[in-house]
Protein backbone atom coordinates (compact mmCIF):
# COMPACT_ATOMS: atom_id res chain seq x y z
CA UNK A 1 0.00 0.00 0.00
CA UNK A 2 1.01 3.44 -0.92
CA UNK A 3 2.00 6.00 1.79
CA UNK A 4 -0.07 9.35 2.63
CA UNK A 5 2.21 10.80 1.56
CA UNK A 6 2.23 9.54 -2.56
CA UNK A 7 -1.63 9.46 -2.02
CA UNK A 8 -3.89 11.90 -4.08
CA UNK A 9 -7.72 12.82 -3.84
CA UNK A 10 -10.65 12.09 -5.67
CA UNK A 11 -13.70 13.66 -4.95
CA UNK A 12 -17.29 14.24 -5.71
CA UNK A 13 -19.37 17.60 -5.21
CA UNK A 14 -22.92 16.97 -4.27
CA UNK A 15 -25.78 19.01 -2.73
CA UNK A 16 -23.59 21.85 -1.83
CA UNK A 17 -21.11 19.00 -0.18
CA UNK A 18 -17.66 17.97 -0.85
CA UNK A 19 -16.63 13.83 -0.40
CA UNK A 20 -13.14 12.87 -0.93
CA UNK A 21 -11.26 10.06 -0.52
CA UNK A 22 -7.34 9.72 -0.20
CA UNK A 23 -6.38 6.89 -3.16
CA UNK A 24 -3.05 5.45 -4.26
CA UNK A 25 -2.56 7.44 -7.85
CA UNK A 26 -2.13 3.87 -9.70
CA UNK A 27 -4.37 1.70 -7.97
CA UNK A 28 -7.21 4.37 -8.12
CA UNK A 29 -6.22 4.63 -11.70
CA UNK A 30 -7.06 1.21 -12.27
CA UNK A 31 -9.98 0.69 -10.66
CA UNK A 32 -11.59 3.72 -12.77
CA UNK A 33 -10.76 1.61 -16.00
CA UNK A 34 -11.91 -1.32 -14.81
CA UNK A 35 -8.57 -3.13 -14.84
CA UNK A 36 -8.67 -3.30 -10.98
CA UNK A 37 -12.47 -4.87 -9.65
CA UNK A 38 -11.65 -4.42 -6.30
CA UNK A 39 -11.37 -1.36 -3.38
CA UNK A 40 -8.62 -3.38 -1.81
CA UNK A 41 -5.40 -0.96 -0.91
CA UNK A 42 -6.92 1.45 -3.23
CA UNK A 43 -8.20 3.63 0.07
CA UNK A 44 -4.90 4.97 1.38
CA UNK A 45 -7.08 6.02 4.54
CA UNK A 46 -10.78 4.28 4.81
CA UNK A 47 -12.46 7.38 5.58
CA UNK A 48 -14.65 9.99 3.44
CA UNK A 49 -14.15 13.49 3.89
CA UNK A 50 -15.31 17.01 4.15
CA UNK A 51 -11.49 18.02 3.40
CA UNK A 52 -9.20 15.57 3.38
CA UNK A 53 -5.88 17.72 3.95
CA UNK A 54 -7.41 19.17 6.78
CA UNK A 55 -8.84 16.04 8.15
CA UNK A 56 -12.41 16.50 8.43
CA UNK A 57 -14.48 13.67 8.47
CA UNK A 58 -18.25 13.54 7.39
CA UNK A 59 -20.60 11.82 9.49
CA UNK A 60 -22.69 9.05 8.73
CA UNK A 61 -25.76 10.52 8.48
CA UNK A 62 -24.39 13.28 6.10
CA UNK A 63 -23.28 9.98 3.66
CA UNK A 64 -26.71 8.46 4.49
CA UNK A 65 -28.54 11.38 3.08
CA UNK A 66 -26.26 11.98 0.50
CA UNK A 67 -25.50 8.46 -1.03
CA UNK A 68 -28.32 6.93 0.41
CA UNK A 69 -25.73 4.30 2.94
CA UNK A 70 -23.13 4.89 5.01
CA UNK A 71 -20.68 1.92 3.71
CA UNK A 72 -17.32 3.34 3.02
CA UNK A 73 -16.60 1.26 0.19
CA UNK A 74 -19.83 1.97 -1.13
CA UNK A 75 -19.36 5.25 -1.71
CA UNK A 76 -15.82 5.02 -2.45
CA UNK A 77 -16.93 3.46 -5.53
CA UNK A 78 -18.97 6.16 -6.34
CA UNK A 79 -16.42 8.49 -5.86
CA UNK A 80 -13.97 6.78 -8.15
CA UNK A 81 -16.01 6.40 -10.92
CA UNK A 82 -18.56 8.81 -11.25
CA UNK A 83 -16.31 11.73 -9.50
CA UNK A 84 -12.57 13.48 -10.28
CA UNK A 85 -9.38 12.21 -9.85
CA UNK A 86 -6.55 14.37 -9.28
CA UNK A 87 -3.89 13.03 -11.22
CA UNK A 88 -0.29 13.77 -11.07
CA UNK A 89 1.68 15.49 -13.76
CA UNK A 90 3.11 12.18 -14.93
CA UNK A 91 0.20 10.30 -14.37
CA UNK A 92 -1.30 12.64 -16.90
CA UNK A 93 1.31 12.40 -19.08
CA UNK A 94 1.36 8.67 -18.97
CA UNK A 95 -2.34 8.33 -19.43
CA UNK A 96 -2.46 10.70 -22.45
CA UNK A 97 0.08 9.31 -24.77
CA UNK A 98 -1.23 5.74 -24.02
CA UNK A 99 -4.40 7.29 -25.43
CA UNK A 100 -2.87 9.13 -28.11
CA UNK A 101 -1.17 5.85 -28.98
CA UNK A 102 -3.86 3.93 -29.09
CA UNK A 103 -6.08 6.43 -31.81
CA UNK A 104 -3.19 6.67 -34.13
CA UNK A 105 -2.97 2.91 -33.77
CA UNK A 106 -6.83 2.44 -34.66
CA UNK A 107 -6.54 5.23 -37.60
CA UNK A 108 -3.54 3.70 -39.13
CA UNK A 109 -5.28 0.17 -39.01
CA UNK A 110 -8.87 1.49 -40.15
CA UNK A 111 -8.43 4.52 -42.16
CA UNK A 112 -6.97 5.38 -45.69
CA UNK A 113 -6.02 8.29 -48.08
CA UNK A 114 -8.78 8.07 -50.60
CA UNK A 115 -6.52 9.72 -52.73
CA UNK A 116 -4.26 6.60 -53.24
CA UNK A 117 -5.99 4.70 -51.50
CA UNK A 118 -3.08 3.54 -49.26
CA UNK A 119 -3.57 3.61 -45.39
CA UNK A 120 -1.68 6.72 -43.80
CA UNK A 121 1.94 6.04 -41.91
CA UNK A 122 2.19 6.31 -38.41
CA UNK A 123 4.54 9.14 -38.85
CA UNK A 124 1.97 11.19 -41.01
CA UNK A 125 -0.84 11.07 -38.56
CA UNK A 126 1.27 11.82 -35.39
CA UNK A 127 2.40 14.90 -37.20
CA UNK A 128 -1.16 15.87 -38.44
CA UNK A 129 -2.56 15.59 -34.91
CA UNK A 130 0.44 17.72 -33.53
CA UNK A 131 -0.01 20.63 -36.51
CA UNK A 132 -4.33 20.44 -35.46
CA UNK A 133 -3.27 20.50 -32.03
CA UNK A 134 -5.79 17.90 -31.74
CA UNK A 135 -6.91 17.71 -27.90
CA UNK A 136 -7.19 14.20 -26.24
CA UNK A 137 -9.23 13.46 -23.09
CA UNK A 138 -6.83 10.98 -20.35
CA UNK A 139 -10.18 9.63 -19.13
CA UNK A 140 -12.19 9.10 -22.55
CA UNK A 141 -11.96 5.59 -24.17
CA UNK A 142 -10.57 6.05 -27.09
CA UNK A 143 -13.26 4.79 -29.70
CA UNK A 144 -15.17 7.27 -28.12
CA UNK A 145 -13.40 10.14 -29.63
CA UNK A 146 -12.49 9.13 -32.60
CA UNK A 147 -15.12 11.11 -34.60
CA UNK A 148 -13.73 14.45 -32.96
CA UNK A 149 -10.42 13.47 -34.09
CA UNK A 150 -10.98 13.08 -37.57
CA UNK A 151 -12.83 16.64 -38.20
CA UNK A 152 -10.26 18.09 -36.91
CA UNK A 153 -7.12 15.67 -38.73
CA UNK A 154 -9.09 16.37 -42.01
CA UNK A 155 -7.88 19.68 -41.74
CA UNK A 156 -4.66 18.61 -42.30
CA UNK A 157 -4.92 15.50 -44.37
CA UNK A 158 -8.05 13.20 -46.05
CA UNK A 159 -9.03 10.32 -44.43
CA UNK A 160 -11.64 7.50 -44.82
CA UNK A 161 -12.89 4.43 -43.36
CA UNK A 162 -13.35 1.73 -45.66
CA UNK A 163 -13.44 -1.89 -45.48
CA UNK A 164 -12.16 -4.31 -47.64
CA UNK A 165 -13.98 -7.79 -48.29
CA UNK A 166 -11.42 -10.77 -49.76
CA UNK A 167 -11.75 -13.67 -50.76
CA UNK A 168 -8.94 -16.30 -49.48
CA UNK A 169 -8.24 -19.87 -51.05
CA UNK A 170 -5.46 -21.84 -48.91
CA UNK A 171 -4.10 -25.41 -50.49
CA UNK A 172 -4.60 -28.18 -48.32
CA UNK A 173 -0.84 -28.49 -47.81
CA UNK A 174 -1.05 -25.10 -45.72
CA UNK A 175 -4.51 -24.69 -44.73
CA UNK A 176 -4.58 -26.43 -41.25
CA UNK A 177 -1.74 -24.49 -40.00
CA UNK A 178 -2.97 -20.87 -40.94
CA UNK A 179 -6.12 -21.61 -40.14
CA UNK A 180 -5.61 -19.88 -36.67
CA UNK A 181 -4.29 -16.99 -38.37
CA UNK A 182 -6.82 -16.76 -41.01
CA UNK A 183 -9.41 -16.66 -37.90
CA UNK A 184 -7.33 -13.05 -36.47
CA UNK A 185 -8.69 -11.43 -39.35
CA UNK A 186 -12.84 -12.14 -39.15
CA UNK A 187 -13.91 -14.80 -41.19
CA UNK A 188 -17.31 -14.18 -42.11
CA UNK A 189 -17.54 -17.42 -43.95
CA UNK A 190 -15.53 -20.51 -44.65
CA UNK A 191 -15.66 -24.14 -46.29
CA UNK A 192 -13.96 -26.59 -47.42
CA UNK A 193 -13.99 -27.91 -50.80
CA UNK A 194 -13.48 -31.69 -52.22
CA UNK A 195 -10.00 -31.12 -52.96
CA UNK A 196 -9.32 -30.05 -49.56
CA UNK A 197 -8.62 -26.44 -50.02
CA UNK A 198 -9.68 -23.65 -47.62
CA UNK A 199 -12.17 -20.70 -48.86
CA UNK A 200 -12.91 -18.06 -46.60
CA UNK A 201 -14.43 -14.55 -46.82
CA UNK A 202 -12.93 -11.95 -44.44
CA UNK A 203 -14.19 -8.22 -44.16
CA UNK A 204 -11.41 -6.13 -42.38
CA UNK A 205 -10.09 -2.36 -42.40
CA UNK A 206 -8.42 -0.86 -45.50
CA UNK A 207 -5.54 -0.26 -43.76
CA UNK A 208 -4.32 -4.10 -42.61
CA UNK A 209 -4.93 -5.64 -46.06
CA UNK A 210 -1.02 -5.44 -46.84
CA UNK A 211 -0.57 -6.51 -43.22
CA UNK A 212 -2.85 -9.60 -44.18
CA UNK A 213 -1.27 -10.43 -47.58
CA UNK A 214 2.07 -10.45 -46.02
CA UNK A 215 1.64 -12.49 -43.42
CA UNK A 216 -0.64 -14.51 -45.66
CA UNK A 217 2.12 -15.47 -48.64
CA UNK A 218 4.29 -15.58 -45.68
CA UNK A 219 2.81 -18.39 -44.30
CA UNK A 220 2.00 -20.30 -47.52
CA UNK A 221 4.86 -19.05 -49.77
CA UNK A 222 2.75 -17.45 -52.10
CA UNK A 223 0.66 -20.36 -52.91
CA UNK A 224 -2.53 -18.82 -51.49
CA UNK A 225 -5.13 -17.15 -53.75
CA UNK A 226 -6.86 -14.38 -52.85
CA UNK A 227 -9.86 -12.20 -54.40
CA UNK A 228 -11.24 -8.89 -53.75
CA UNK A 229 -14.89 -8.77 -53.52
CA UNK A 230 -17.10 -6.01 -54.64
Amino acid sequence: MSSLENAITAHMDYAGERFEILVDPDLARMYREGKKKELNNVLIVEEIFKNAKKGERHKSSELQKAFHTSDLFAIADTILKKGELQLTTEQRRKMLEEKRKKIVAILCRECIDPRTGAPHTQMRIENAMEEARVQIDAFKEAEAQLDDVIKELRLKIPLKFEKTKLAVKVGPEHAARIYGMLREYGVQREEWDKNGNLLTLHEMPAGIVGEFMDRLNKATQGSAQTKIVK
